[in-house]
Protein backbone atom coordinates (compact mmCIF):
# COMPACT_ATOMS: atom_id res chain seq x y z
CA UNK A 1 0.00 0.00 0.00
CA UNK A 2 1.42 3.56 -1.12
CA UNK A 3 1.82 5.68 1.67
CA UNK A 4 -0.90 8.44 2.39
CA UNK A 5 -3.41 6.85 0.35
CA UNK A 6 -5.68 8.97 1.82
CA UNK A 7 -3.67 12.16 1.32
CA UNK A 8 -5.79 14.52 -0.39
CA UNK A 9 -8.61 13.95 2.63
CA UNK A 10 -6.30 14.54 4.65
CA UNK A 11 -5.28 18.08 3.24
CA UNK A 12 -8.85 18.45 2.91
CA UNK A 13 -9.35 18.11 6.72
CA UNK A 14 -6.27 19.86 8.10
CA UNK A 15 -7.30 22.83 6.04
CA UNK A 16 -10.44 22.82 7.68
CA UNK A 17 -9.12 22.70 10.81
CA UNK A 18 -6.67 25.58 10.24
CA UNK A 19 -9.22 27.37 8.89
CA UNK A 20 -11.38 27.17 12.12
CA UNK A 21 -8.32 27.80 14.53
CA UNK A 22 -7.36 30.82 12.80
CA UNK A 23 -10.70 32.27 12.15
CA UNK A 24 -11.13 32.11 16.65
CA UNK A 25 -8.11 34.51 16.89
CA UNK A 26 -8.36 36.66 14.12
CA UNK A 27 -10.09 40.03 13.59
CA UNK A 28 -12.99 40.70 11.77
CA UNK A 29 -11.04 42.72 9.29
CA UNK A 30 -8.32 40.03 8.56
CA UNK A 31 -10.72 37.46 8.01
CA UNK A 32 -9.28 36.91 4.41
CA UNK A 33 -6.53 35.07 5.76
CA UNK A 34 -9.16 31.99 6.33
CA UNK A 35 -9.70 32.27 2.34
CA UNK A 36 -6.38 32.05 1.67
CA UNK A 37 -5.49 28.81 3.55
CA UNK A 38 -8.36 27.28 2.56
CA UNK A 39 -7.28 28.09 -1.06
CA UNK A 40 -3.64 26.62 -0.03
CA UNK A 41 -5.69 23.21 1.74
CA UNK A 42 -6.92 23.36 -2.01
CA UNK A 43 -4.57 23.36 -3.75
CA UNK A 44 -2.46 20.98 -1.81
CA UNK A 45 -5.20 18.73 -2.17
CA UNK A 46 -5.51 18.96 -6.32
CA UNK A 47 -1.52 18.45 -6.47
CA UNK A 48 -1.94 15.40 -4.40
CA UNK A 49 -4.67 14.34 -6.23
CA UNK A 50 -3.15 14.16 -9.99
CA UNK A 51 -0.19 12.84 -8.33
CA UNK A 52 -2.67 10.07 -7.28
CA UNK A 53 -4.07 9.52 -10.66
CA UNK A 54 -1.26 8.97 -12.15
CA UNK A 55 0.21 6.58 -9.61
CA UNK A 56 -2.85 4.00 -10.54
CA UNK A 57 -5.27 2.36 -8.46
CA UNK A 58 -4.68 0.76 -5.09
CA UNK A 59 -7.44 -0.17 -2.66
CA UNK A 60 -6.24 -0.11 0.72
CA UNK A 61 -6.91 -0.01 4.29
CA UNK A 62 -7.86 -4.23 3.96
CA UNK A 63 -10.12 -3.52 0.93
CA UNK A 64 -12.72 -1.01 2.51
CA UNK A 65 -11.14 2.04 0.24
CA UNK A 66 -10.26 2.43 -3.19
CA UNK A 67 -7.74 4.95 -4.96
CA UNK A 68 -9.05 4.51 -8.30
CA UNK A 69 -9.46 6.87 -11.58
CA UNK A 70 -13.07 7.25 -10.44
CA UNK A 71 -11.83 8.71 -6.92
CA UNK A 72 -9.46 10.58 -8.52
CA UNK A 73 -11.39 12.53 -10.97
CA UNK A 74 -14.31 13.11 -8.03
CA UNK A 75 -11.09 14.24 -6.30
CA UNK A 76 -9.76 16.90 -8.47
CA UNK A 77 -13.69 18.17 -9.50
CA UNK A 78 -14.74 18.94 -5.59
CA UNK A 79 -11.17 20.82 -5.40
CA UNK A 80 -12.13 22.47 -8.72
CA UNK A 81 -16.16 23.76 -7.39
CA UNK A 82 -14.78 24.64 -4.11
CA UNK A 83 -12.08 27.24 -5.59
CA UNK A 84 -14.83 28.38 -7.55
CA UNK A 85 -17.18 28.86 -4.40
CA UNK A 86 -14.46 30.61 -2.62
CA UNK A 87 -14.40 33.33 -5.77
CA UNK A 88 -18.07 33.26 -5.11
CA UNK A 89 -17.95 33.72 -1.25
CA UNK A 90 -15.59 36.65 -1.73
CA UNK A 91 -18.57 39.09 -2.12
CA UNK A 92 -21.14 36.88 0.04
CA UNK A 93 -19.09 35.94 3.20
CA UNK A 94 -16.46 38.25 3.03
CA UNK A 95 -15.71 40.32 6.07
CA UNK A 96 -18.54 39.17 7.85
CA UNK A 97 -18.96 36.95 11.12
CA UNK A 98 -19.75 33.62 9.42
CA UNK A 99 -16.72 33.79 7.01
CA UNK A 100 -14.12 31.12 8.63
CA UNK A 101 -17.17 28.92 9.81
CA UNK A 102 -18.39 28.66 5.91
CA UNK A 103 -14.41 27.95 4.78
CA UNK A 104 -14.35 25.51 7.38
CA UNK A 105 -17.48 23.83 7.02
CA UNK A 106 -17.29 23.45 3.43
CA UNK A 107 -13.89 21.65 3.63
CA UNK A 108 -15.29 19.37 6.29
CA UNK A 109 -18.13 18.51 4.19
CA UNK A 110 -15.74 18.04 0.87
CA UNK A 111 -13.83 15.49 3.31
CA UNK A 112 -16.86 13.22 4.04
CA UNK A 113 -17.59 13.56 0.44
CA UNK A 114 -14.09 12.29 -1.12
CA UNK A 115 -14.65 9.36 1.83
CA UNK A 116 -17.85 8.34 0.28
CA UNK A 117 -16.63 8.27 -3.32
CA UNK A 118 -13.90 6.18 -2.74
CA UNK A 119 -15.63 3.31 0.07
CA UNK A 120 -15.55 0.15 -0.44
CA UNK A 121 -16.82 -1.12 2.77
CA UNK A 122 -20.49 0.22 4.63
CA UNK A 123 -18.57 0.96 7.53
CA UNK A 124 -16.40 3.73 5.66
CA UNK A 125 -19.40 4.76 3.80
CA UNK A 126 -21.03 5.53 7.32
CA UNK A 127 -18.02 7.72 8.28
CA UNK A 128 -18.35 9.49 5.18
CA UNK A 129 -21.74 10.39 5.15
CA UNK A 130 -21.66 11.29 8.11
CA UNK A 131 -19.10 13.80 7.34
CA UNK A 132 -20.73 15.10 4.64
CA UNK A 133 -23.98 15.38 6.45
CA UNK A 134 -23.11 17.26 9.55
CA UNK A 135 -21.11 19.68 8.61
CA UNK A 136 -24.03 20.62 5.62
CA UNK A 137 -26.62 21.36 8.30
CA UNK A 138 -24.60 24.05 9.81
CA UNK A 139 -23.93 25.50 6.18
CA UNK A 140 -27.69 26.16 5.59
CA UNK A 141 -28.27 27.54 9.03
CA UNK A 142 -25.16 29.88 8.97
CA UNK A 143 -27.59 32.81 7.40
CA UNK A 144 -29.38 33.08 10.84
CA UNK A 145 -33.05 33.62 9.25
CA UNK A 146 -36.46 32.44 10.13
CA UNK A 147 -36.41 30.76 6.69
CA UNK A 148 -32.81 29.65 7.17
CA UNK A 149 -33.53 28.34 10.53
CA UNK A 150 -36.61 26.50 8.77
CA UNK A 151 -34.15 25.09 5.91
CA UNK A 152 -31.69 24.15 8.10
CA UNK A 153 -34.29 22.22 10.16
CA UNK A 154 -35.67 20.63 7.46
CA UNK A 155 -32.01 19.07 5.81
CA UNK A 156 -31.04 18.20 9.57
CA UNK A 157 -34.38 15.98 9.93
CA UNK A 158 -33.95 14.02 6.37
CA UNK A 159 -30.53 13.96 6.70
CA UNK A 160 -30.77 12.48 10.49
CA UNK A 161 -33.48 9.80 8.54
CA UNK A 162 -30.93 9.33 6.10
CA UNK A 163 -28.13 8.49 8.51
CA UNK A 164 -30.41 5.63 10.46
CA UNK A 165 -31.75 4.69 7.31
CA UNK A 166 -28.05 4.13 6.32
CA UNK A 167 -27.47 2.66 9.76
CA UNK A 168 -30.03 -0.09 9.58
CA UNK A 169 -29.65 -0.99 6.51
CA UNK A 170 -25.64 -1.60 7.05
CA UNK A 171 -27.17 -3.76 9.62
CA UNK A 172 -29.25 -5.89 7.79
CA UNK A 173 -26.80 -6.81 5.36
CA UNK A 174 -24.20 -7.37 7.69
CA UNK A 175 -26.85 -9.86 9.63
CA UNK A 176 -27.58 -12.03 6.20
CA UNK A 177 -23.43 -11.23 4.97
CA UNK A 178 -21.75 -11.26 8.14
CA UNK A 179 -19.53 -8.54 6.28
CA UNK A 180 -20.00 -5.08 5.46
CA UNK A 181 -16.88 -4.63 2.98
CA UNK A 182 -17.95 -5.16 -1.04
CA UNK A 183 -16.32 -8.06 -2.19
CA UNK A 184 -17.83 -9.74 0.78
CA UNK A 185 -21.24 -8.64 -0.39
CA UNK A 186 -20.72 -9.88 -3.59
CA UNK A 187 -19.49 -13.36 -2.65
CA UNK A 188 -22.02 -13.70 -0.01
CA UNK A 189 -25.27 -11.73 -1.03
CA UNK A 190 -26.56 -13.98 -3.64
CA UNK A 191 -27.52 -16.62 -0.99
CA UNK A 192 -29.40 -14.36 1.79
CA UNK A 193 -32.96 -14.11 2.18
CA UNK A 194 -34.28 -11.74 -0.43
CA UNK A 195 -36.70 -10.04 2.19
CA UNK A 196 -33.92 -8.75 4.42
CA UNK A 197 -31.79 -8.57 1.70
CA UNK A 198 -33.92 -5.81 -0.39
CA UNK A 199 -34.89 -3.68 2.44
CA UNK A 200 -31.12 -3.62 3.49
CA UNK A 201 -30.38 -2.60 -0.24
CA UNK A 202 -33.15 0.12 -0.08
CA UNK A 203 -32.19 2.01 3.02
CA UNK A 204 -28.76 2.48 1.95
CA UNK A 205 -29.90 3.70 -1.44
CA UNK A 206 -32.40 5.77 0.21
CA UNK A 207 -29.65 7.60 2.49
CA UNK A 208 -27.54 7.72 -0.50
CA UNK A 209 -30.52 9.67 -2.61
CA UNK A 210 -30.57 12.05 0.34
CA UNK A 211 -27.20 13.24 0.17
CA UNK A 212 -27.54 13.12 -4.22
CA UNK A 213 -30.94 15.05 -3.73
CA UNK A 214 -33.04 12.79 -5.59
CA UNK A 215 -36.46 11.76 -4.98
CA UNK A 216 -37.77 10.41 -2.42
CA UNK A 217 -35.51 12.31 -0.33
CA UNK A 218 -35.26 16.02 -2.12
CA UNK A 219 -37.62 17.92 0.07
CA UNK A 220 -34.72 20.44 1.27
CA UNK A 221 -32.83 20.71 -1.50
CA UNK A 222 -34.91 24.18 -2.80
CA UNK A 223 -35.23 25.43 0.70
CA UNK A 224 -31.77 25.25 1.55
CA UNK A 225 -30.95 26.90 -2.09
CA UNK A 226 -33.21 29.67 -1.50
CA UNK A 227 -32.62 30.26 2.24
CA UNK A 228 -29.13 29.30 3.05
CA UNK A 229 -26.63 31.75 2.10
CA UNK A 230 -25.51 31.60 -1.69
CA UNK A 231 -22.18 30.56 -1.71
CA UNK A 232 -23.64 27.61 1.21
CA UNK A 233 -26.59 27.19 -1.69
CA UNK A 234 -23.79 26.53 -4.46
CA UNK A 235 -21.57 24.24 -2.26
CA UNK A 236 -24.70 22.17 -0.87
CA UNK A 237 -26.06 21.53 -4.18
CA UNK A 238 -23.18 20.48 -6.45
CA UNK A 239 -20.18 18.80 -4.08
CA UNK A 240 -22.71 16.12 -2.20
CA UNK A 241 -24.14 15.24 -5.32
CA UNK A 242 -20.47 13.84 -6.60
CA UNK A 243 -19.48 11.58 -3.84
CA UNK A 244 -23.17 10.39 -3.26
CA UNK A 245 -23.58 9.32 -7.01
CA UNK A 246 -20.29 7.70 -7.33
CA UNK A 247 -21.01 5.95 -4.24
CA UNK A 248 -24.27 4.56 -4.98
CA UNK A 249 -22.70 3.80 -8.78
CA UNK A 250 -20.55 1.77 -6.87
CA UNK A 251 -22.59 0.07 -4.07
CA UNK A 252 -25.21 -1.20 -6.89
CA UNK A 253 -22.43 -2.87 -8.56
CA UNK A 254 -21.50 -5.09 -6.33
CA UNK A 255 -24.81 -6.33 -5.56
CA UNK A 256 -26.23 -9.95 -6.98
CA UNK A 257 -28.43 -10.46 -10.28
CA UNK A 258 -31.43 -11.33 -7.73
CA UNK A 259 -31.91 -7.69 -6.59
CA UNK A 260 -33.65 -5.60 -9.59
CA UNK A 261 -32.47 -2.60 -8.17
CA UNK A 262 -30.96 -1.12 -11.21
CA UNK A 263 -34.93 -0.97 -12.43
CA UNK A 264 -35.42 1.06 -9.68
CA UNK A 265 -32.76 3.52 -9.61
CA UNK A 266 -34.00 3.63 -13.37
CA UNK A 267 -37.72 4.62 -11.72
CA UNK A 268 -36.08 7.09 -9.56
CA UNK A 269 -33.84 8.52 -11.74
CA UNK A 270 -37.34 9.23 -14.40
CA UNK A 271 -39.36 10.67 -11.20
CA UNK A 272 -36.91 12.67 -10.28
CA UNK A 273 -35.99 14.42 -13.48
CA UNK A 274 -39.41 14.48 -14.36
CA UNK A 275 -40.55 16.07 -10.70
CA UNK A 276 -37.78 18.75 -10.49
CA UNK A 277 -38.11 19.95 -13.80
CA UNK A 278 -42.06 20.43 -13.41
CA UNK A 279 -41.62 21.97 -9.59
CA UNK A 280 -39.37 24.45 -11.21
CA UNK A 281 -41.77 25.79 -13.67
CA UNK A 282 -43.78 28.02 -10.99
CA UNK A 283 -40.86 29.64 -9.94
CA UNK A 284 -39.17 33.07 -10.04
CA UNK A 285 -37.11 33.14 -6.75
CA UNK A 286 -33.91 32.47 -9.23
CA UNK A 287 -32.06 30.28 -6.61
CA UNK A 288 -34.70 28.38 -6.00
CA UNK A 289 -35.66 27.79 -9.42
CA UNK A 290 -31.74 26.39 -9.58
CA UNK A 291 -32.47 23.96 -6.60
CA UNK A 292 -35.22 22.29 -8.48
CA UNK A 293 -32.96 22.35 -11.72
CA UNK A 294 -30.07 20.45 -9.24
CA UNK A 295 -32.97 18.08 -8.37
CA UNK A 296 -33.97 17.43 -12.08
CA UNK A 297 -29.69 17.02 -12.44
CA UNK A 298 -29.85 14.46 -10.16
CA UNK A 299 -32.20 12.18 -12.23
CA UNK A 300 -29.76 12.64 -15.24
CA UNK A 301 -26.90 11.82 -13.07
CA UNK A 302 -28.68 8.46 -11.62
CA UNK A 303 -29.03 7.21 -15.61
CA UNK A 304 -25.54 5.52 -15.12
CA UNK A 305 -26.16 3.90 -11.93
CA UNK A 306 -29.04 2.05 -13.59
CA UNK A 307 -26.85 0.84 -16.08
CA UNK A 308 -23.75 -0.29 -14.15
CA UNK A 309 -22.34 -3.71 -15.36
CA UNK A 310 -24.55 -3.57 -18.28
CA UNK A 311 -23.04 -0.86 -20.62
CA UNK A 312 -19.46 -0.39 -20.66
CA UNK A 313 -20.18 3.36 -21.19
CA UNK A 314 -21.50 3.70 -17.42
CA UNK A 315 -18.72 4.74 -15.52
CA UNK A 316 -17.03 7.04 -18.41
CA UNK A 317 -20.39 8.94 -18.75
CA UNK A 318 -21.00 9.28 -15.09
CA UNK A 319 -17.34 10.70 -14.23
CA UNK A 320 -17.35 13.10 -17.28
CA UNK A 321 -21.28 14.79 -16.34
CA UNK A 322 -20.15 15.08 -12.64
CA UNK A 323 -17.27 17.20 -13.67
CA UNK A 324 -19.58 19.01 -16.32
CA UNK A 325 -22.09 19.30 -14.06
CA UNK A 326 -20.49 20.44 -11.26
CA UNK A 327 -18.57 23.56 -12.92
CA UNK A 328 -21.94 24.51 -14.62
CA UNK A 329 -24.07 24.69 -11.74
CA UNK A 330 -21.00 26.62 -10.16
CA UNK A 331 -21.30 29.29 -12.95
CA UNK A 332 -25.29 29.24 -12.70
CA UNK A 333 -24.76 30.17 -8.79
CA UNK A 334 -22.13 32.63 -9.36
CA UNK A 335 -24.17 34.87 -11.51
CA UNK A 336 -26.79 34.80 -8.94
CA UNK A 337 -24.19 35.54 -6.29
CA UNK A 338 -23.08 38.41 -8.49
CA UNK A 339 -26.35 39.99 -7.73
CA UNK A 340 -27.65 39.72 -4.73
CA UNK A 341 -30.31 42.19 -4.62
CA UNK A 342 -31.87 40.34 -8.09
CA UNK A 343 -33.65 37.49 -6.47
CA UNK A 344 -36.69 37.51 -9.12
CA UNK A 345 -36.76 36.79 -12.72
CA UNK A 346 -37.76 39.85 -13.74
CA UNK A 347 -34.88 41.45 -11.85
CA UNK A 348 -33.08 40.73 -14.41
CA UNK A 349 -34.23 42.64 -17.24
CA UNK A 350 -31.86 44.53 -19.10
CA UNK A 351 -28.82 42.94 -17.34
CA UNK A 352 -26.77 41.87 -20.73
CA UNK A 353 -27.17 45.64 -21.70
CA UNK A 354 -25.36 46.87 -18.29
CA UNK A 355 -23.92 43.41 -17.48
CA UNK A 356 -22.79 41.54 -21.30
CA UNK A 357 -19.90 39.42 -20.18
CA UNK A 358 -22.09 37.87 -16.43
CA UNK A 359 -25.32 37.80 -18.96
CA UNK A 360 -23.23 35.62 -21.22
CA UNK A 361 -22.12 33.34 -18.62
CA UNK A 362 -25.56 32.87 -17.44
CA UNK A 363 -26.78 31.57 -20.88
CA UNK A 364 -23.86 29.37 -21.32
CA UNK A 365 -24.67 27.90 -18.26
CA UNK A 366 -28.51 27.76 -18.18
CA UNK A 367 -28.47 26.29 -21.74
CA UNK A 368 -25.67 23.82 -20.67
CA UNK A 369 -28.02 22.24 -17.66
CA UNK A 370 -30.73 22.52 -20.63
CA UNK A 371 -27.79 19.95 -22.37
CA UNK A 372 -27.15 22.17 -25.43
CA UNK A 373 -24.34 22.15 -27.58
CA UNK A 374 -21.10 22.74 -27.47
CA UNK A 375 -21.37 22.65 -23.53
CA UNK A 376 -20.09 20.15 -21.64
CA UNK A 377 -23.40 19.24 -20.13
CA UNK A 378 -24.12 17.85 -23.68
CA UNK A 379 -21.89 16.12 -23.77
CA UNK A 380 -22.66 14.29 -19.98
CA UNK A 381 -26.36 13.87 -21.47
CA UNK A 382 -25.59 11.96 -24.79
CA UNK A 383 -23.12 9.63 -23.38
CA UNK A 384 -25.75 8.81 -20.42
CA UNK A 385 -28.67 8.38 -22.95
CA UNK A 386 -26.29 6.03 -24.92
CA UNK A 387 -25.41 4.42 -21.87
CA UNK A 388 -28.51 3.77 -21.24
CA UNK A 389 -29.68 2.34 -24.59
CA UNK A 390 -26.68 0.23 -24.73
CA UNK A 391 -27.97 -1.10 -21.19
CA UNK A 392 -31.04 -2.01 -22.92
CA UNK A 393 -33.10 0.82 -21.45
CA UNK A 394 -34.56 3.02 -24.11
CA UNK A 395 -37.44 4.37 -22.26
CA UNK A 396 -35.07 5.90 -19.92
CA UNK A 397 -33.17 7.04 -22.85
CA UNK A 398 -36.27 8.71 -23.97
CA UNK A 399 -36.90 9.97 -20.67
CA UNK A 400 -33.96 11.99 -20.61
CA UNK A 401 -34.71 13.69 -24.30
CA UNK A 402 -37.87 14.13 -22.77
CA UNK A 403 -36.77 15.61 -19.87
CA UNK A 404 -33.87 17.97 -21.18
CA UNK A 405 -36.63 19.58 -23.68
CA UNK A 406 -39.07 19.92 -21.08
CA UNK A 407 -36.62 21.86 -18.92
CA UNK A 408 -35.72 24.33 -21.92
CA UNK A 409 -38.97 26.68 -20.81
CA UNK A 410 -37.98 27.28 -17.19
CA UNK A 411 -34.59 28.31 -18.06
CA UNK A 412 -35.72 30.03 -20.84
CA UNK A 413 -37.66 32.08 -18.50
CA UNK A 414 -34.64 33.77 -16.95
CA UNK A 415 -32.62 33.91 -20.43
CA UNK A 416 -35.19 35.88 -21.54
CA UNK A 417 -36.15 38.97 -19.41
CA UNK A 418 -32.17 38.71 -19.10
CA UNK A 419 -31.15 39.45 -22.83
CA UNK A 420 -34.39 41.76 -23.42
CA UNK A 421 -34.21 44.83 -25.13
CA UNK A 422 -34.38 47.73 -23.12
CA UNK A 423 -34.28 51.13 -24.20
CA UNK A 424 -31.67 53.58 -22.51
CA UNK A 425 -34.20 55.39 -20.61
CA UNK A 426 -36.19 52.52 -19.02
CA UNK A 427 -32.90 51.99 -16.92
CA UNK A 428 -34.55 53.89 -14.16
CA UNK A 429 -36.93 50.92 -14.44
CA UNK A 430 -34.62 48.35 -13.48
CA UNK A 431 -31.87 50.60 -12.02
CA UNK A 432 -28.23 50.26 -12.36
CA UNK A 433 -27.49 46.74 -11.82
CA UNK A 434 -24.07 46.29 -9.59
CA UNK A 435 -22.06 42.83 -9.68
CA UNK A 436 -19.74 41.59 -7.56
CA UNK A 437 -16.56 41.19 -9.08
CA UNK A 438 -15.41 37.72 -7.23
CA UNK A 439 -18.91 35.79 -8.26
CA UNK A 440 -18.67 37.57 -11.48
CA UNK A 441 -15.25 36.39 -12.61
CA UNK A 442 -16.29 32.59 -11.02
CA UNK A 443 -19.09 32.71 -13.19
CA UNK A 444 -17.60 33.69 -16.23
CA UNK A 445 -14.57 30.95 -15.74
CA UNK A 446 -17.26 28.45 -15.34
CA UNK A 447 -18.84 29.38 -18.03
CA UNK A 448 -15.73 29.03 -20.16
CA UNK A 449 -15.03 25.80 -19.17
CA UNK A 450 -17.80 24.47 -19.59
CA UNK A 451 -17.70 24.99 -23.50
CA UNK A 452 -13.97 24.11 -22.91
CA UNK A 453 -15.16 21.06 -21.41
CA UNK A 454 -17.88 20.79 -24.25
CA UNK A 455 -15.35 21.13 -27.30
CA UNK A 456 -12.16 18.99 -26.37
CA UNK A 457 -14.26 16.28 -25.19
CA UNK A 458 -12.24 13.76 -27.82
CA UNK A 459 -9.30 14.64 -24.91
CA UNK A 460 -10.12 14.67 -21.57
CA UNK A 461 -12.74 12.05 -22.09
CA UNK A 462 -11.81 9.28 -19.41
CA UNK A 463 -10.80 6.02 -21.29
Amino acid sequence: MRPLVLAPEMALFAGSLTVLLSGSFLPHRRLWVTRAIAAVGLLVAAALSVVAIVGGSEIAFSGTFVADRATGVVRVVVVVAVALMLLVATDDVSGSQREAETYALMLLASTGVLVMSGARDLQVLLVGFLLASIPAYGLVGLERTRWAAEAAMKTYLLGALAGISLMLGTVLLYGVSGETSYAALTRELGASPSGVLSAGVVLVVCALLFEAGAVPAHFWVPDAAQAAGVTAATFLTTVPKLGAVLALYRFVGVLPGTVALPLLVGLLAVLTMTLGNLAAYGQTDVRRLLGWSTVSQAGYLLVPVAVVGRSPLAESSLLFYLGAYAVTNVGAFAVAAALPEHRELSDYRGLARQRPWVAGALLVCLLGLVGTPPTAVFVGKLTTATAAWDGSLGWLTAAVVLNSLLSLYYYLRWIVPTFAVVPRSGRDLVGIIRTGRGPAVAAVTAAAASIVGGISTGWIWPT
